[in-house]
């Protein structure tokens, strides 16, 4: 069982547990997904299982968008609403102030990660940290946002829609977005309507993939903004032997299938000598 697996993650889980719960439904380990969302989180989740795993990080780079709710004068531990309250405050919300940050943050921005997430900072979780009470410095990463729309406005909750890309934290987003008004907010709902080419539509719930009602998308399919050809049997073999191609395409990151259409390799640009192409990811 080869190819990708767009699962709509229910909220209260994480998205290891998507993982684990599709392997032992499907009977395989090797299994992994794309980006992870927050328990509180629901939406797009992208598995690649068997030979599909070699391709996890390409499908990790696109962009994701997401619907979001803020929820001002609140602030907590973890920037959303599971956390332990750290402040409260009454705000009023001004639609034409927020439209005013929504411009101003729409572009490329340095962003500071949570505290409560994986990454890494000498050797440990940023999360452990936290769970232990010891300091850290926050690292900070440049994040992309291509778009940021208001969606609606109830008392002091903000719907907004937004396409991002890797990397971007939105409860980061939605802290940074409380910071221009000179208050505070945290998450209180998201959905992730889109990763890539993948859509909610293309999802299927935990229970249709109990039920079997449900369908893999093959990994040509996946990679299919990428150019690809069709090769010979001899030039097949070749690939299955990792050799080096002459880049008579003049192309970059092409797909190579077989006769039967069967995905064989993913090459890229050969930086010694830029008139060969090398093998990069290989599906045999």
């Amino acid at each position: 069982m080869d190819g990708i697996l767009v699962v709509y993650k229910p909220k209260g889980m994480t998205s290891r547990d998507v993982v684990n719960k599709v392997g032992r439904i499907l009977k395989i380990k090797k299994i992994g997904h794309t980006g992870t969302l927050d328990p509180l989180a629901t939406g797009v989740l992208v598995l690649c299982i068997g030979k599909a795993t070699k391709i996890v990080e390409l499908l990790t780079a696109t962009e994701k968008e997401y619907i979001a709710e803020m929820s001002f004068g609140i602030e907590t531990d973890t920037l959303d609403s599971t956390g332990n309250i750290i402040k409260e405050e009454d705000f009023i919300v001004d639609e034409e102030k927020i439209e005013k940050v929504f411009s101003s943050l729409t572009g490329t921005y340095k962003q500071e990660v949570p505290l409560y997430s994986a990454i890494h900072v000498n050797g440990k979780k940023l999360y452990e940290y936290a769970r232990n009470n010891e300091e850290v410095i926050l690292p900070s990463r440049d994040v992309t946002i291509s778009h940021l729309e208001l969606l609606s406005i109830e008392e002091n909750k903000v719907l907004f829609k937004t396409r991002v890309s890797k990397g971007t934290y939105i409860r980061s987003l939605i802290r940074d977005i409380a910071k221009k008004l000179d208050t505070v907010a945290v998450m209180s709902k998201l959905e992730r309507i889109k990763q890539g080419n993948f859509t909610l539509d293309s999802s299927f719930t935990l229970e249709q993939i109990e039920n079997n009602n449900f369908s893999l998308l093959s990994i040509a399919e996946a990679l299919k903004e990428y150019p690809s050809i069709i090769v010979s049997n001899e030039l097949e073999e070749k690939i299955k032997n990792g050799n080096l191609l002459y880049n008579d395409y003049e192309r970059d990151n092409i797909l190579f299938l077989n006769q039967n259409n069967i995905p064989l390799a993913l090459y890229h640009i050969y930086e010694k000598d830029r008139s060969y192409l090398k093998p990069w990811k290989m599906f045999l």
